[in-house]
């Protein structure tokens, strides 16, 4: 049950980011604030959270459909 929160976590945290670069997109150019922070941050964690899901597989901690019909 841990393992999903943290995923679930992890999935709200990217959707926060790439809100955040699109706010960023949207607004006048600013030389402090670059929307290539929070669309790498987005990368960084979707690679986390997908690595985060195959090894809690491998460990047995969730379990996956064995037939998806």
């Amino acid at each position: 049950m841990l393992i999903k929160l943290v995923v679930i976590a992890l999935l709200l945290f990217i959707i926060f980011n790439l809100v955040r670069a699109a706010l960023v997109m949207l607004r006048q150019p600013q030389p402090n604030v670059r929307m290539s922070r929070f669309l790498g941050r987005r990368v960084l964690f979707s690679a986390l959270a997908l690595l985060l899901i195959f090894l809690a597989q491998l460990l047995g901690l969730i379990d996956t459909n064995p037939r998806p019909y």
